[in-house]
């Protein structure tokens, strides 16, 4: 159940949002990193670079 937020529902819902958008691109990122990561360690493995 959700309180009534008045006057600050908008602010208060908005920085949900951004919130959610933040965890989403911090995860995003990360696992950016950790694809390009492995697979310069399995090019390191293989001895290709």
């Amino acid at each position: 159940m959700m309180p009534d937020l008045g006057p600050y529902a908008f602010a208060v819902l908005a920085s949900y949002a951004v919130a959610l958008a933040l965890l989403a691109a911090i995860t995003g990122w990360s696992w950016y990193r950790w694809r390009r990561v492995r697979a310069e360690m399995e090019r390191a493995e293989r001895g290709d670079g």
